[in-house]
């Protein structure tokens, strides 16, 4: 015959009650040592009866399972609850992203694009706004434009300075091989010194017949002296 299902309630008879305290007690410690053993477990347990009585049972120390269970509650609690630094962070995460997203609106305004919605008040202020912007780039360009146009200036000037003291060396050092060039017609010196005509005429000068106005002409022309 099956034995009765006990319904699970308070025992209002107190002898009843003690007597089952004591047998189920002694039952779950064993259950729990059987635990420890089985499962390789560590297995700590703590009973209070109802007259305030303390029953415990602890496979390896109370106290360092009771250190252990404290701190992996802690840790729990940390995991559970955010820390400060992480709560900032991802505060400044969702503003960070807030701004990004109102930016890359206006952004797409000033494009002329995701126009809808937008009234006339508004679509003026917008074209004011891009107005401005020009205005403020068509200066900037124009004031780079002044800048390199000053700097070719101040080049341009260095060179015909530097060219002017290259003419003036050069016409030291015809003085000193005794020629006499034309001042300011140096360069028409240098071109028909070195020019094959004027060799040439040369060449015929010391070799030919003696042409006196021919050759008195020639080195005039080259700055020679006139014999």
């Amino acid at each position: 015959m099956a034995r009765e299902k006990i319904k699970i309630k308070k025992i209002d008879n107190i002898t009843a009650r003690q007597v089952t305290f004591s047998k189920r007690r002694r039952g779950l410690i064993k259950k729990a040592e059987e635990l420890a053993v089985l499962c390789d477990a560590e297995v700590g347990l703590v009973i209070f009866s109802a007259t305030g009585r303390v029953f415990d049972y602890a496979s390896s120390s109370m106290k360092d399972l009771l250190e252990k269970y404290n701190l992996h509650s802690n840790n729990l609690g940390k995991m559970d609850q955010p820390s400060v630094e992480l709560q900032l962070e991802n505060d400044n995460n969702i503003r960070l992203s807030n701004e990004v997203a109102e930016k890359s609106h206006q952004l797409r305004k000033m494009r002329g694009e995701d126009l809808q919605g937008l009234n006339l008040e508004e679509l003026n202020q917008l074209e004011k706004m891009l107005e401005a912007g020009r205005s403020r780039v068509v200066q900037k360009n124009e004031k780079l434009l002044m800048n390199e146009i000053a700097s070719l200036q101040r080049k341009g000037a260095h060179l015909v300075e530097k060219n002017q003291q290259l003419k003036q060396k050069l016409q030291l050092i015809m003085i000193s091989r005794g020629k006499k060039p034309f001042v300011g017609e140096i360069d028409n010196v240098i071109t028909e010194e070195h020019s094959p005509e004027s060799l040439t005429n040369v060449g015929s000068c010391n070799s030919g017949p003696p042409l006196e106005d021919d050759c008195s002409d020639t080195s005039l022309k080259l700055g020679l002296p006139f014999n």
